[in-house]
Formats: structure tokens, sequence, C-alpha cells
């Protein structure tokens, strides 16, 4: 069994994809590599196959986004741990794997923020504490550098798949919270990512804002969840401005025609779970011993 699975979910990106793949089959120790291809038509397939015979190529049969690969791979993969990072991104080190899977240190550490680099944007560290003494907490990773647990993954449920693309992190890490598993910064060198100029700006904004709304919907306990609604609107109105787009407010319109008729599907966290969350996320940097998560509601 290999110590962990490189994920990498891809779709039409093939020179952004041979960088990723060869800096994670650089990785050290005994990993695995899994590519996951969103039904590509650019050549993707035969570069993989051709270049890396090493990884394991996976082709869809249909488009069906990003979330729902990257949920494949719990089933794929053979390894007790996910490592996934972005079509556009690579391993600043060889070592960066083998420093991650140092951070699963404790049980109720159910994923690792890794520490990343937006390269077009800033020479920032993003995702890392303020030093590697201490277990410090993060209320959500972002998708592009993460490992998580597969066990603790499937136990709460995976992405949600009607998501589709963007959200799906913050979601699926406060449904892990619930469940006594924290999100730690990682101390390894980090992940750096040359964010693709395919990217689409609307389709993005779109969707965050389809998404928060169902998130919150769905996983936001009463009184918090109509205060949430409403700084989300308020947010998707103010984007819709700043922007000079409509797409926020037809994300927004679209979470709550998608939701509303699907309310028995609503599972609510705890309100101490997320009074915890935001506290994270709002917060300064807070550590394991600080949040006090209990030893024995970690079921590892």
């Amino acid at each position: 069994m290999p110590d962990a699975t490189i994920v990498i979910a891809t779709y039409n990106r093939k020179d952004d994809l041979r960088r990723a793949v060869a800096s994670a089959l650089q990785q050290y120790g005994d990993i695995e590599v899994l590519v996951l291809d969103d039904c590509s038509t650019d050549g993707t397939g035969e570069m993989v196959q051709t270049e890396f015979p090493a990884a394991r190529y996976i082709c869809a049969e249909q488009n069906v986004g990003y979330i729902v690969n990257r949920n494949r791979a719990a089933d794929l993969a053979t390894s007790p741990i996910l490592i996934s990072i972005d079509d556009d991104a690579e391993f600043s080190t060889t070592d960066v794997i083998s420093q991650t899977l140092q951070n699963f240190n404790d049980p109720r550490i159910g994923a690792v923020a890794i520490p990343f680099i937006d390269v077009k944007v800033s020479p920032a560290i993003r995702q890392a504490g303020p030093d590697a003494e201490s277990t410090w907490l993060i209320a959500s990773f972002i998708g592009t550098a993460y490992a998580i647990r597969k066990d603790v993954f499937s136990q709460v449920g995976r992405f949600r798949e009607e998501f589709r693309h963007q959200g799906e992190e913050s979601d699926l890490c406060l449904r892990m919270l619930d469940q006594g598993y924290v999100v730690r910064r990682g101390t390894s060198e980090p992940i750096l990512h040359h964010e693709s100029p395919k990217r689409v700006r609307t389709r993005i904004m779109k969707y965050a804002s389809r998404n928060w709304v169902i998130g919150i919907l769905y996983g936001y306990p009463m009184p918090e969840m109509l205060l949430h609604l409403a700084v989300k609107n308020f947010n998707a109105l103010r984007l819709c401005f700043r922007r000079a787009s409509l797409a926020p407010l037809q994300g927004m319109l679209a979470g709550y025609a998608h939701a509303l008729p699907r309310l028995k599907q609503r599972n609510p966290v705890r309100r101490s779970t997320l009074a915890l969350f935001e506290r994270l996320r709002r917060g300064g940097p807070l550590s394991l011993e600080e949040a006090a998560i209990p030893p024995t509601s970690a079921g590892n």
C-alpha cells in the first residue's frame, strides 16, 4: 500500500498538467499518482500515458466536473491519504509529500492545508502556520493544496457533487469539524500554483455564490442560517457592482432554486461547531489545544 495518493483532476490543460504530473512523480517515498481526466479533448490522455506511464490515468466517460472526480479518487486510491493539487500547480521540492505526512501526528487531524504560493499573484505563502512547533488550525483548506485522510473524507460524506464547481472545501471542512476532525496548517515546503489563463471568472463567481447558498441552507443551524444568508446575499449584490457582472446574482438565485425544494436534505451542524468554524475563519491563528477538540470525539 502506498503512503499517499496524489490526485490531479484535469480538463483540457495538457501543458499545465505535464508540469504537475512531472513534479508529482518526483516526490520522495512510496507515492501513487492518480490523474483523473474529465473527458478532455486536447490530447491529455495520450500525453499522460505516453510521457508518464508510472501515473495511473483514468478518463471519465463524460464531463462531470472536478468535484465528482475528486470524490472518485477515494474509490480509486490505494493509500490512506489523498493529496490533491490542481492541474496548474506543482510541488516546489521533492519533500513536500513526506513533510506533509508528518503533519498527521494526531488522530483529530482530518486534513492538512498544505502551504502554497499563488505565483502570479503574490510571493506570500498561504495556509502556513506562524511556526512549526505548535499544531495550528485553519477553518478550511484550498482545493489546490490539501491532504486528507481517506476514511475521514468518506465518513463525512465527501464533497457535495451537486456543487460541481467552487466552494466544496469549506462545506466539507465544516461537516468534518462537526465530527471532531480539524484542518491543520501545514509545515511543508509550499506548492506552487500557476493559475491557468483558461479559468473563467464569471463561472467561478456564479458557482461560488450558488454553492454558498446551498451550503448554508443545508448545513447551518438556526438562527445563524438566516444571518449568514443575509450577509451572502448582500455580498453577492455588492460583487455584481464591483465586477460589473450579473454572475454572482445569477448564482445566488440558482442556489435558492436548487436548495429550497430539497430542504429535506438539511442536516445542520451544531451551533458550537459553526461558532468555532467562524472563529477559525475570521480570527487569528488558533492552536489545537486552544480549540479544545476532545480527543475521544475523533473516531480514528
